[in-house]
This record gives C-alpha cells, structure tokens and sequence, in this order.
C-alpha cells in the first residue's frame, strides 16, 4: 500500500511535466503577447474586466484561447490576439499560465 501511494504522490508532482506545451516558449510568447492586459505572469491585469490567467488549468486555457480562435466564444479583444496563435502557442502559454501561481480575486 506505501507503494502505490508513493507512486500516485510522485505522479501528482510529476503532472505539469506531461503538459502538451513548452513553459519556456509560452514564458516567452506570454511577454510578447498577453502582459500587456493579463499581466507579467498572468496575476496583475490592468482591468477587472481582464481574467487572471496564473494557476488556471492548462486544458481550460488552451480551450478557450481554441474557442477564441475559432470564434465560438466572443471577445474582440481576445478573438484578434488568438488569431494569430499557432496550436504550439496555445499548448505553450496554457502550459506556462497554468505553471505560475495565482491569488484568487482581482483588486476593484
């Protein structure tokens, strides 16, 4: 029983490693792309109307940056910054957003 359990906990921490993206290419495509409104690392938007992205599930990212791109959900903002994404920066800046640590609530 030590084992598995052991197993399973070692396979937790392991988990980010098996994101589909690059964190160091999303890293550098975040500073690019999204600071700008979401922040440096996704934590400091410069609106309340802008989501935090730090410490959000990679799959949710990756998602809703897809359904942005396709126009299935609606943002001008958003659907112009997704069209120019490649499927690699999706998996990579969902990988990196998802890597860094998010608080909770933005300030208002």
């Amino acid at each position: 029983m030590k084992r598995i359990t052991t197993t399973v906990f070692l396979l937790a921490l392991a988990a980010p490693a098996f994101a589909g993206g690059n964190i160091a290419a999303g890293e550098a495509k975040a500073k690019e792309v999204c600071a700008a409104c979401h922040g440096p690392e996704g934590n400091a938007p410069i609106s309340p109307d802008f989501p935090k992205l730090a410490g959000q599930k990679a799959d949710y990212l990756e998602n809703a940056l897809r359904d942005y791109k396709s126009g299935a959900r609606k943002n001008a903002i958003m659907a112009g910054q997704a069209q120019a994404l490649t499927e690699k920066d999706i998996e990579n800046l969902a990988a990196y957003f998802s890597t860094r640590k998010g608080s909770l609530y933005v300030k208002r």
